[in-house]
């Protein structure tokens, strides 16, 4: 009997332990197989953001391609092709020039699609100029010194405002009072006579909303973004409501320059490094404009620019191609945004973005296992997870990844996260960032590629890379994303030379510049207020003929070399002979020789 009793116990906890083992292997298996659905959700979403070398010259061809459009016509191409009207960029160094008092002419000659001939302006940069940067809820005025030739920026002062939330819905009026009272109490802290109180301040104005401009200070606003809603001012002459505003607060000063963040920093860039072509903001949001040949602008025929070239404003944050790597949570995020269809190239790759794009994976996570626990309810709230936090998480090098675990807890209210969920959302990040990283490096190849600096000879050309040969080509960058995501900046780079080649990406340097939307819009101050300076001079001296040069062709030049106000501004300055020079080879020689044989002449000089 007890025998009997002893098997049964040993039976009953065989069977017990069988059950519990049962239920132990069962709960590895359901784990398993929610690991192995979440891992399903990774492997679609790399496969979904793939960059491979291919699709990104893919996408820098159609960048070029859009580029082209949006020059031939309007409305040609998602991309606006806006024209900025700034055709001449300020140089802390000046090129080839003899001061004739205090203005100089520049004799240049470069090819295009024939050999011309022209004279530019090459003006002493210096004085003190003043800026207004309103791109969001804050803004900024500035106060900048230039040294003048060969002189980097003496000084600089910034203040910073934030405009109340009612005047960003209230009346343009209101606004622009209340900008024009900061910038009032700005200037009366001037204080130190570098300005005399008789000379009319000039001022540079930033505004980082889409505007269609007529000139390099005028322009019509066209629609409010970044949370403004001033109905009134929708179709209005912006620097004329600013310069109302100023009028009366009794502030003599006129708005000389009406320019965006990104035409201020190529602006900056250019001073600091002549080589400077293009400028690329990734920050919050995105954009970049570049320096384009006036022939090159099909919708404007016959615009006419003294430096042959104009500052073309892309609005590239609403580039769109089918070779752009799109996935589903790029899809809802786009359906469920305020602009649904628009910017979807700014969608993919701008700060504003990638921190709910991140939420969103986690999200689909959630729902297809409980590898996080508890559903959180804040996983579902749209931008809550910032991409400056998810920058955090990805750049999280601790063996524990605590600052993977608190971001969780603190922001998505999840908890007790296993050390192998927290590497698979750096691994997460790591993702949804090499895909805009990637992406942004492809659209700078594509401005590269349609002005000829890619190594390709430009998007026409039927060259091969090894019969072009490379310029040194700079890039001006600006924005936190760029600037403060190293991981970011590092994938960039990467593609950069993945695309161009290392021999090609050797002469491509991306610098970053630093406050360009404020500082860069005083320098264009000083362009346009010496060009006009210029024109008075010209008038009073009887010698207007000698604008008339700029951005003729050769044959048309020397047509004018004999006009005796030509002449004495040709003696005066030494190059007399060199004109001479080129009147007698015309016709002699092909347009290939002649600008040889010019160039030598040129640096004998």
């Amino acid at each position: 009997m007890g025998r009997g009793v002893v098997v049964g116990v040993a039976v009953g906890v065989a069977a017990a332990a069988c059950v519990v083992a049962g239920v132990v292997v069962g709960k590895r298996v359901k784990s398993r197989r929610k690991w192995k659905r979440v891992m399903g959700v990774l492997r679609e979403l790399e496969e979904g953001c793939e960059t491979t070398v291919g699709r990104l010259r893919q996408v820098v061809d159609a960048m070029a391609v859009e580029m082209h459009a949006g020059l031939a016509s309007e409305g040609g191409s998602k991309l606006k092709m806006l024209l900025t009207y700034v055709d001449n960029l300020p140089s802390g160094v000046s090129g080839i020039g003899i001061d004739i008092k205090f203005f100089a002419f520049e004799l240049s000659i470069y090819t295009m699609s024939s050999v011309r001939l022209t004279f530019d302006i090459v003006m002493n940069e210096k004085g003190t100029y003043y800026a207004l940067d309103l791109g969001g809820t804050n803004f900024r005025v500035l106060r900048v010194q230039l040294g003048g030739q060969r002189s980097s920026i003496l000084d600089k002062d910034v203040e910073r405002q934030t405009i109340p939330q009612h005047l960003m819905t209230g009346t343009s009026e209101d606004l622009f009072d209340f900008i024009a009272s900061s910038l009032q109490q700005f200037v009366e802290k001037e204080g130190n006579g570098s300005t005399p109180s008789f000379v009319r301040r000039e001022l540079g104005f930033t505004f980082s909303f889409p505007v269609k401009q007529s000139s390099v200070s005028s322009g019509l606003l066209l629609k409010w973004t970044k949370g403004f809603a001033i109905e009134d001012m929708v179709g209005k002459e912006v620097c004329e409501c600013l310069q109302q505003a100023l009028i009366r607060k009794g502030l003599d000063m006129r708005v000389a320059a009406l320019v965006n963040d990104t035409v201020g920093t190529l602006a900056l860039g250019h001073y600091h490094d002549v080589d400077t072509v293009a400028a690329v903001i990734i920050g919050t949001g995105t954009n970049a404009c570049y320096l384009e040949r006036t022939d090159a602008i099909i919708k404007c025929q016959g615009l006419l620019t003294s430096s042959g070239g104009m500052v073309v404003n892309m609005e590239w944050g609403n580039f769109w191609s089918s070779h752009l790597p799109r996935t589903s949570y790029d899809i809802d995020l786009d359906a469920n945004s305020p602009n649904p269809n628009d910017q979807g190239f700014e969608k993919m790759i701008s700060g504003m973005y990638l921190g709910d794009i991140v939420r969103r994976v986690v999200l689909r996570m959630s729902q297809e296992s409980d590898i996080f626990g508890p559903a959180s309810p804040r996983l579902s709230m749209p931008f809550i997870l910032r991409t400056p936090l998810m920058a955090e998480m990805h750049e999280d090098d601790s063996p524990e990844l605590t600052e993977v675990a608190r971001i969780l807890k603190d922001v998505l209210e999840i908890s007790d996260v296993p050390l192998k969920v927290r590497k698979l959302i750096v691994r997460i990040c790591d993702v949804v960032t090499r895909r805009a990283a990637r992406l942004a490096a492809a659209g700078i190849v594509g401005i590269l590629k349609k002005i000829g600096r890619d190594g390709s000879g430009g998007i026409t050309s039927g060259r091969s890379r090894s019969d072009i040969k490379m310029r040194r080509t700079v890039v001006a960058i600006e924005g936190g994303l760029y600037t403060s995501y190293t991981m970011f900046r590092e994938y960039l780079h990467e593609a950069l030379t993945e695309i161009l080649g290392e021999d090609i990406a050797q002469h491509v340097i991306l610098k970053v510049t630093e406050d360009g939307s404020g500082t860069g819009a005083a320098l264009l101050v000083t362009k346009f207020l010496h060009r006009k300076s210029l024109c008075k001079v010209l008038q009073k001296t009887k010698s207007l003929d000698c604008l008339k040069l700029m951005g003729l062709d050769l044959g048309t030049v020397m047509k004018f070399v004999h006009r005796k106000s030509l002449c004495k501004v040709l003696q005066k300055t030494k190059l007399l002979d060199y004109v001479k020079l080129l009147g007698k080879i015309m016709g002699q020689v092909t347009p290939v020789l002649l600008f040889f044989t010019g160039i030598d002449r040129l640096r004998r000089l």
